[in-house]
Formats: structure tokens, C-alpha cells, sequence
């Protein structure tokens, strides 16, 4: 019973207080609401931009590439054991590659592969048609030239097996696969007789989370060479590094003038009520109570400030997003947690140094009026 009602005497005391310096608690409110905004919406913005960028970037093709060690095939399980490492944080398509020749004797490397996967792992392909029957291909823009200008079957040779093959689509990327045919799987398989020699992955994750994936497929795949893609791995973390330092250096920037404009104001109010806080310790109030009073004030005020500037916050993001980047942004809630601890820290360094005068108050001294 005794601690409730001390409890309840220590709420009434808080709230008396904040109702007698209303000014003074409205002034440090706000600049905690302003802080927690800042933070608010910047942290929204990075995490949104951070996952719509990883996103964006698995649309740029593979960032792990897994080969035969020396040249040779991948074990016949290694789809299977990438596929179990990954564990739907990312696609795995096989490839196999055999240099075929032509018609006219002109060499073609011809690739085989899972349609399926790769329309998941290279959205950046430019496809006018997929495969769907059997020995249809997918033609490289430049190797349609060479083969079929007007779209007719052509032939294939490989070690000595010709293989009829009907054009479904065209291939358009700027890049080396403009000039390979691509088969099914198991089309190339049957006429060539290879087993994949290369796996491109794309893993999901930020740099740490794809490294670490790395990692795994190599412990898991003692047999094959598995290599990081460094300009996509590198490219995302270049673009996450700098908007996360231009993020940070205003956020620091305005959370370092919301603390002094919390200090200002937390040490005014405390030399505005020395006589108040003389009497308490003139009354048997140890240094104790009074601290732990004014520390809960103050983390009150963080609570507060915390959860109405993440309101604030969330407004502020969308806006920025939709004038800076013509995007929505999706409302994070997880970064509620870091600005509510957030808060209450810089409320509480904040009352530090009021806090520390508070210590310094002499009870004779202040009630004689000296």
C-alpha cells in the first residue's frame, strides 16, 4: 500500500509540474518531437529505399556465380544443395555451354538453361517471345542474324549430333548473350550431353546477408568455385553507403540541436524551481528521489515526444519520398523501437546537466535567499 501511494504521490508530482511550467514543458516536447521526426523519417526512408533497392538490384541479374572447379561440370546435386543453402532468399538458375557450329561452319556457343528461373533472376532481359515447346530457342539478336534472318529453323552441329532447331523468340541485352542460343535443360542435355557447368544466383540480403550466403554455398559446395559478382555486389553498396552517411549527417546535425534545446530549457526550469526543490530536500527528500523524479520527467517527455514524431515522421517520409523520388514509401514500424529508445536516451543526456545542478542545490542557502 505504501509503495502505491507514493507511486501515485510521485504521478501527481510529475504532472503537477508539467502543468505549472507549461511553456517550458511544451518548448522541450517539441524539440523531442522534432528529433524523433527527423529520425522517423529518415530511418523510414533508408529502410524503404534499402529494400526497393535490393530489389532493384536482383533485377540486374546474379550476384553469386557458382562454376565447376577447372572448367569442368558441377556435381549433380549442386542445384539441389544451392537451392536447400538459399532457402527462398534468392533464385538459382543452372546454365551449361557447349560451342556448337552452324551451317556454315561459323561457331555458335549455345547455352542450355531452365526457363523458369532465368525469367525470375534476369528481368532486365529483353524477350520477345519465351520457349515453350520443345527444341524452340531463345535466339541472341546477333546470332539471329547469322542464323535465321527471317525467323526459319536452322542447324545446329556438336561433336557430330545435329540438332533442328526452331527460333520462339529473340534475345535483346547489349551484352554477350546477343550472341548465344538458349535451350531447355533438358533439350541441350539430350543432344549435347553436358551437365551444367555454372549456377548464377541471386541471393537476397544486403552485402553482409549475400556474403554470408557466399559463404555457406562454398562450405556447402567443396567442389565448385563460388565467386561474388562485384559490380552488383559493390554498385549496392556504394548506393546504400551514401545515402545512408547523407541520412546520418542530418539526423546527427538535428538531433545535436534538439539535445541543446532540451538541456536549455530542462536547466532553466531548474533554476526557475530551486526553492521548490530546496524545500523537498528541506522536507527529507534525499537527492535520490528528486533525481529520480526529474529523470522521469524527462523520460516521460521522451515517450511522448517519441511517439508523436513518429506520427510526424511517417507524414514527413511520405512527403519527401513523393516529392524528391515521385514514389510512395511504405510505412516501417519496425524503426518505432530505435525512436522511442531514442528519445528517452536523448531526454535522459539531456538531463544530465540539470540533473547535476540539482545535486549542487543547498537547502539553507536557497531558503535564505542567497
Amino acid at each position: 500500500m505504501a509503495r502505491r501511494g507514493n507511486s501515485g504521490m510521485f504521478l501527481r508530482m510529475m504532472m503537477r509540474a508539467a502543468l505549472v511550467r507549461k511553456g517550458s514543458a511544451m518548448a522541450a516536447l517539441l524539440a523531442v518531437v522534432v528529433a524523433a521526426s527527423v529520425a522517423t523519417a529518415m530511418l523510414n526512408i533508408y529502410v524503404d529505399m534499402q529494400s526497393k533497392l535490393q530489389k532493384e538490384f536482383r533485377n540486374y541479374g546474379a550476384n553469386i556465380i557458382i562454376v565447376g572447379r577447372d572448367g569442368g561440370s558441377l556435381p549433380e546435386d549442386a542445384l539441389g544443395t544451392v537451392d536447400k543453402t538459399l532457402a527462398g532468399r534468392g533464385t538459382a538458375v543452372p546454365f551449361s555451354y557447349a560451342v556448337a557450329k552452324s551451317a556454315n561452319e561459323k561457331p555458335v556457343v549455345v547455352a542450355g538453361t531452365d526457363f523458369a528461373r532465368v525469367k525470375q533472376l534476369n528481368r532486365w532481359w529483353s524477350v520477345a517471345v519465351w520457349p515453350e515447346k520443345p527444341m524452340s530457342a531463345l535466339v541472341g539478336a546477333r546470332a539471329m542474324e547469322n542464323l535465321s534472318r527471317d525467323g526459319a529453323p536452322f542447324s545446329l552441329t556438336f561433336n557430330g549430333k545435329a540438332l533442328q532447331i526452331s527460333p520462339a523468340g529473340t534475345l535483346n541485352t547489349g551484352a554477350d548473350e546477343d550472341s548465344r542460343v538458349y535451350l531447355s535443360l533438358p533439350d541441350f542435355t539430350a543432344w549435347a550431353g553436358l551437365q551444367p557447368s555454372t549456377i548464377e544466383v541471386g541471393a537476397n540480403g544486403t552485402a553482409a546477408e549475400v556474403e554470408a550466403i557466399r559463404e555457406q554455398l562454398v562450405a556447402d559446395l567443396p567442389a565448385a568455385e563460388v565467386k561474388p559478382v562485384r559490380q552488383i555486389v559493390e554498385a549496392e553498396g556504394r548506393v546504400l553507403g551514401k545515402a545512408r552517411a547523407a541520412l546520418l549527417a542530418s539526423a546527427i546535425v538535428i538531433i545535436v540541436t534538439a539535445i541543446l534545446c532540451v538541456v536549455a530549457t530542462l536547466t532553466a526550469w531548474v533554476m526557475e524551481q530551486r526553492k521548490n526543490f530546496a524545500i523537498m530536500k528541506a522536507l527529507g527528500a534525499s537527492e535520490r528521489i528528486i533525481t529520480g523524479f526529474f529523470a522521469a520527467e524527462a523520460a516521460a517527455l521522451g515517450v511522448v515526444g517519441a511517439i508523436a514524431g513518429f506520427v510526424v515522421g511517417l507524414g514527413v517520409a511520405a512527403w519527401i519520398a513523393r516529392a524528391n523520388f515521385q514514389a510512395a514509401i511504405t510505412p516501417r514500424f519496425s524503426v518505432l523501437p530505435m525512436v522511442l529508445v531514442g528519445s528517452v536516451a536523448l531526454a535522459l543526456i539531456s538531463a544530465l546537466l540539470p540533473i547535476g545542478l540539482l545535486r549542487r542545490v543547498q537547502p539553507a542557502t536557497i531558503l535564505r535567499g542567497e
